[in-house]
């Protein structure tokens, strides 16, 4: 398997190259050369599979350059009951992401059993592992630049802490996390780990750190690496939760599942369409956005239009306070017809701060195909859904995880499963919880007293030159 760049001026490469490089020396993100098919006979096969081997299914089909041994090694490591060890009551930390039923045909699928209560634990340990096991074949090293708006910070950290020859680098907007995300993040005392603070919003990091991977020389020179869902393994890996999600909800597979997703970046639900785009019976992908709309606003009128730092919201689903969805451009590459030129014209706008409408380019009639849908989310929205879904099915549920429910609700159809996901626990934002229920929710006994651990950070200004000054500082 080959991987090629969204806007067509890097040469192909291998699975492992992709994995230590993340952004493609010409700005795209990368893609398979092709998706693979997975046919009825397929699914068929999969459908009894447990977690472990349905990831190595999916995943083999893109990593061809690991021995399957040793994938399959990295996978068992991965995905046990002793990592995602904080399942609800009642449900098997075995199955790694249970299905709960709110009622018949509207289920949650359960992401956040990991070590940071995310969904982004499910790719993010993973890539810890695959790191660290190219890194000890290769005899090298890597520095970790990334952007958070929450939970990809501490996911990262937790999974990459103490690994040799890996120290990490993690941008967050200053004073914009909940005090659980920030907490989880700036107590970590691991010498490989460094939090930066950035004075701005979430786009700032994520420009920063483009910024930076666009410095091909420094790059090179101090050997940076990705962990966004600019990586395109942090994709594959989530690929597999949407089979398992699929299977649970169905007997057959000429059963259709739409699945609602709470959307920032774009990485989860690019998962869930790339799955599609792989045989899965996906009938919607319903797109979730709280008051920072921008996809929602393409997905009813084929306008892409980020917003500026001065026009984003900070808002009680903070992970979702993004207005320039890195991975958008991974389904757009699609949408266009493969056609990088096109990508490059696109997103050389959005670069100068402008916007694009696929809807004069004619393209977006096609998105219908596509099978994508959406909706906006606000407060009031996620804490009356807090509310209803605690009293109705005797279930907590985060801020983000309300608004994808939200939205879902909307797009709910007779006969076809609705599968919201779950994308963070609700301990992370009591705040939010505590208004909506009147008290805190539960906390697992491993992260109580978090927010009194002493914090380790540094607070700099949205400048790329003085953020490639610490990382030269520590590296040296």
């Amino acid at each position: 398997m080959r991987y090629i760049s969204t806007r067509g001026q890097s040469p192909a490469q291998s699975f492992s190259e992709i994995l230590l490089g993340g952004l493609a020396p010409d700005g795209g993100l990368y893609l398979p050369e092709s998706y693979p098919q997975f046919s009825g006979a397929d699914l068929t096969a999969m459908r009894g599979m447990n977690y472990r081997e349905l990831a190595y299914t999916v995943l083999s089909r893109f990593i061809d350059d690991i021995p399957a041994a040793d994938l399959k090694a990295i996978i068992t490591r991965t995905y046990t009951a002793e990592v995602y060890c904080h399942a609800r009551s009642g449900q098997n930390p075995q199955d790694i992401t249970p299905l709960l039923t709110l009622e018949p045909g509207l289920h949650l699928l359960s992401l956040s059993n990991g070590p940071t209560l995310a969904f982004k634990d499910m790719a993010m340990q993973l890539l810890g592992n695959l790191f660290e096991y190219v890194l000890e074949k290769r005899g090298q090293q890597i520095n970790i630049l990334g952007a958070t708006s929450g939970d990809t910070g501490s996911s990262a950290e937790y999974a990459m802490r103490g690994k040799h020859g890996i120290r990490v680098f993690m941008l967050s907007p200053h004073g914009k996390m909940s005090r659980f995300q920030t907490a989880q993040m700036f107590s970590l005392q691991d010498a490989n780990i460094y939090n930066i603070a950035i004075r701005g919003v979430f786009d700032d990091c994520q420009d920063i750190v483009k910024a930076v991977s666009n410095d091909h020389a420094f790059k090179a020179a101090h050997k940076i690496g990705a962990v966004n869902s600019i990586n395109w393994a942090r994709v594959a890996a989530q690929l597999v939760y949407y089979f398992k999600g699929y299977f649970a909800a169905t007997r057959s597979n000429q059963e259709q599942v739409s699945f609602a997703v709470p959307s920032g970046n774009f990485g989860n639900v690019c998962a869930g369409h790339i799955a599609r785009m792989m045989g899965l019976p996906v009938r919607k992908l319903v797109v979730a956005t709280n008051e920072n709309d921008v996809l929602d606003e393409f997905f009813r009128n084929g306008v892409y239009r980020p917003r500026s730092a001065a026009q984003t919201w900070h808002t009680s689903s903070p992970s979702m306070d993004i207005s320039k969805a890195s991975n958008f451009e991974r389904f757009v590459f699609d949408l266009v017809g493969c056609d990088g030129a096109k990508i490059r014209e696109l997103w050389s706008k959005v670069d100068q701060g402008g916007a694009f409408d696929l809807k004069a380019d004619g393209y977006f009639d096609q998105v219908a195909d596509y099978g994508f849908v959406s909706g906006a989310s606000n407060h009031a929205n996620r804490i009356q859904t807090i509310r209803t879904v605690h009293e109705k099915y005797g279930v907590t549920v985060d801020t983000h995880t309300a608004d994808g429910i939200k939205v879902a609700l909307q797009y709910r159809e007779q006969d076809i499963p609705m599968v919201a996901l779950e994308t963070a626990l609700p301990a992370k934002f009591g705040e939010a919880i505590e208004e909506a229920l009147g008290h805190e929710p539960e906390r697992p006994d491993d992260l109580k007293g978090l927010e009194d651990l002493p914090q380790r950070f540094e607070v700099m200004d949205a400048d790329a030159e003085a953020v490639k000054r610490f990382v030269s500082e520590k590296t040296i």
